[in-house]
């Protein structure tokens, strides 16, 4: 006696946990990159018409908050320690820059004060990070 064999149906796999998994990454990689470029701290950046600069591989980031704080690496930091940062990377390189975020509302006297430790450590190259002026 001979059965019959029933011919399988062939279906094509189901994709759609596949693409679950796709939009997942993709909504984390899209929220990772947003907490990157925003700073720790706030800081309301001047505007300028002036060329952006290229980046050193040998620059320090000092950043001067709308009450004066100072910050080095979103750390804070006391003017003390801030020299001793200063004759640090100034030993460390030649090639050594300073780079200012100071907030748009921080006095000059504040921004100057913190220039002159720079150079009285030896730095000679110093920069001031503003925002790129719309037209």
């Amino acid at each position: 006696m001979q059965f019959k064999r029933s011919k399988k149906i062939v279906s094509p796999p189901d994709i759609t946990p596949m693409i679950d998994v796709v939009f997942l990454l993709l909504i984390f990689f899209m929220l990772s990159t947003t907490f990157i470029v925003k700073p720790g701290i706030d800081v309301s950046l001047p505007k300028a018409s002036a060329e952006q600069i290229t980046k050193a591989k040998e620059e320090l980031t000092v950043t001067i908050s709308n009450n004066g704080d100072i910050y080095v690496k979103e750390k804070k930091v006391g003017l003390d320690e801030l020299d001793k940062i200063f004759i640090n990377a100034a030993v460390t390189s030649k090639e050594s820059i300073v780079i200012i975020n100071a907030d748009e509302h921080v006095t000059h006297g504040r921004v100057v004060e913190i220039m002159d430790r720079a150079k009285g450590a030896g730095i000679s190259k110093l920069a001031v990070a503003t925002e790129q002026k719309k037209n």
